[in-house]
């Protein structure tokens, strides 16, 4: 189950590269996997956030048994709360772009790194006293509705 558990929370291994950081590398992955689903609607919107929270409860269970496995909390290794956090914004895909997808996809990877490393309230205080799975997770989704408000923000001047 540790090798499941591994292989899902840092995203096929993704979290173990070490030439960039591992959020930013997830983030990257996480939009070259789901932009294309978004952009040429592969699923309705329907299956998307089924999808979505199917995803965010394996998430949870599988960061638990990972982080007791390792013994560990918010390891480098698990970047499946990235990937939730960038699959969050593109749940509002169509609301947000911007000029053309590329620029969105670029502004979306760029704020939600900003948030992401920031991480401004409450996501500051979630990182640092939420020590579950929930934690985890939740500094990225916060982080992640933080960039849908400022590309709802940009959208309406554009």
């Amino acid at each position: 189950m540790i090798k499941l558990a591994n292989f899902f929370v840092s995203l096929s291994f993704a979290g173990y590269i070490k030439l960039i950081p591992s959020g930013t590398f997830a983030s990257f992955l996480s939009i070259v996997i789901l932009f294309p689903i978004v952009e040429y609607k592969i699923i309705s919107l329907e299956i998307f956030v089924s999808i979505f929270f199917v995803i965010f409860l394996l998430s949870l269970f599988f960061i638990n048994q990972f982080s007791s496995h390792t013994q560990s909390h918010d390891s480098k290794i698990i970047v499946i709360d990235e990937f939730l956090g960038i699959y969050l914004v593109l749940l509002f895909y169509d609301q947000i772009k911007i000029i053309n997808p590329y620029v969105t996809m670029m502004l979306i990877f760029i704020l939600f790194r900003f948030f992401d490393i920031l991480k401004i309230f409450p996501a500051n205080i979630i990182d640092k006293r939420l020590k579950s799975a929930f934690g985890v997770i939740l500094d990225d989704l916060i982080a992640g509705m933080y960039t849908i408000i400022i590309l709802y923000i940009l959208n309406a001047y554009y």
